[in-house]
């Protein structure tokens, strides 16, 4: 459990890092998110979730 946390605080950093150093960037970014379908962005959400996932589970084995 601890160690998800701290996988939550390290995610919160780098995101508040970019909003920090690049504020216009991801505004930018934010905005083309809604021309981009939802079947699309549940794709790639599933592929990052499975990458991450099997990036945790070979480094924890």
């Amino acid at each position: 459990m601890n160690e998800l946390v701290i996988a939550f605080g390290l995610f919160l950093f780098i995101e508040g890092l970019l909003y920090a150093l690049f504020p216009s960037k991801m505004k930018s970014m934010l905005k083309k998110l809604e021309v981009i379908d939802n079947r699309q962005l549940r794709t790639g959400g599933l592929i990052f979730a499975i990458l991450g996932f099997a990036i945790i589970y070979i480094l924890k084995n």
